[in-house]
């Protein structure tokens, strides 16, 4: 059978995709993972903290219960790490994995550089390093239009915030966090947030928008955390992946040649503290791995539209816009976002 298996590059979501909507994702869909579900419910009783059986069982979703980092991550971990033992391996051939910020650590997981059990220990440390209180803030803007093409004036804006952030001296500080598709994430303390609130132009009445109980990933600002992180996490936790990895900055950890101490650096040191390129990620998924399909792991499907504004900005099969991005998908599919129960029955 193997020859008429499509190639398929896997990206893992990060925070912010487990939402209203998506309570009750683990017991709607993932009943039959018991031995995954009770390694990340074991590790996180240990600390003493509400199960994520028991957070997805709840009878309402609530923003600063399911939001906190410390809930937030292993819930989407154990969400997407469900979805990847899904993924049908007759109908595809999964040949490298990817992800979106903390979808980093998922991949990591999935690609089996971590073991359940210390994928689980190392997104529920790094989640949970803030629960006494979010150091700084993330706000997202958009750099194309709205046809999803590049708009050059909407990234000179960005740029020139940045730089007078920049001048301003300690008290603002405000970087470039996240290139996730169309989309520029900035992270910064909260004169940082208030500089860019106030100098980028509001679009459609909700960009500039600031992401709920989300800390400035991905920047200087988390320098003590990335610290810490080292600290508690020993390098002998990490492994050769058994699926080639490509990390934010468009680096491809392969196999056979990884070393497992360098990534543990990148993924304590450098992932933690400077800008996490998403985009750069997907071009490198698209032209080194040729992919017929990038499948999305849930829970939800936010990330859906980050990939598709890659594919517009290479041209990618053809895809020359948002229009172009939306036909695609309605005829022959090329992103499965497994949050979609249409999607998903393509990928299972």
């Amino acid at each position: 059978m193997s020859h008429t298996r499509q190639r398929a590059v896997v990206i893992c979501p990060g925070r912010g995709t487990y939402n209203k909507t998506e309570l009750g994702y683990l017991n709607r869909h993932h009943r039959d993972k018991t031995d995954l579900i009770e390694i990340i419910d074991a590790q996180r009783l240990q600390q003493n903290q509400v199960t994520v059986s028991a957070l997805d069982s709840m009878d309402k979703y609530t923003l600063s219960i399911h939001t906190a980092g410390e809930n937030a991550s292993s819930l989407i971990y154990a969400c997407a790490a469900a979805d990847f033992a899904d993924i049908s391996r007759e109908k595809y051939d999964i040949v490298a994995v990817t992800g979106n910020s903390m979808g980093w650590y998922i991949a990591l997981a999935v690609a089996q550089a971590l073991t359940t059990k210390e994928a689980a220990l190392l997104i529920n440390t790094m989640g949970s390093m803030m629960k006494d209180g979010v150091i700084g803030g993330q706000l997202i803007y958009p750099v194309t239009d709205a046809h999803w093409q590049y708009d050059a004036k909407k990234a000179q804006q960005v740029s020139a915030l940045l730089e007078e952030a920049n001048a301003t001296g300690a008290a603002t500080e405000l970087y470039l966090s996240i290139m996730l598709g169309g989309y520029a994430v900035l992270g910064g303390n909260e004169e940082g947030m208030a500089l860019a609130q106030q100098r980028l132009p509001r679009i459609d009445d909700t960009y500039p928008m600031r992401l709920f109980n989300h800390a400035a990933f991905h920047t200087p600002l988390l320098n003590a955390i990335s610290q810490r992180a080292r600290s508690e996490l020993s390098a002998a936790m990490f492994t050769n992946p058994s699926l080639p990895l490509i990390d934010g900055e468009g680096r491809i950890w392969q196999p056979h040649s990884t070393n497992s101490r360098a990534l543990w650096d990148y993924t304590l040191g450098t992932q933690v503290v400077s800008p996490y390129y998403f985009s750069t990620a997907i071009e490198v998924a698209l032209k080194e791995f040729a992919p017929d399909k990038l499948i999305i792991l849930g829970p939800g499907a936010t990330l859906g539209g980050a990939t598709g504004q890659c594919l517009v900005a290479h041209h990618w099969q053809g895809i020359a816009n948002k229009q172009d991005f939306i036909e695609r998908q309605q005829s022959d599919p090329f992103v499965l976002a497994m949050g979609m129960d249409a999607q998903r029955s393509l990928a299972k």
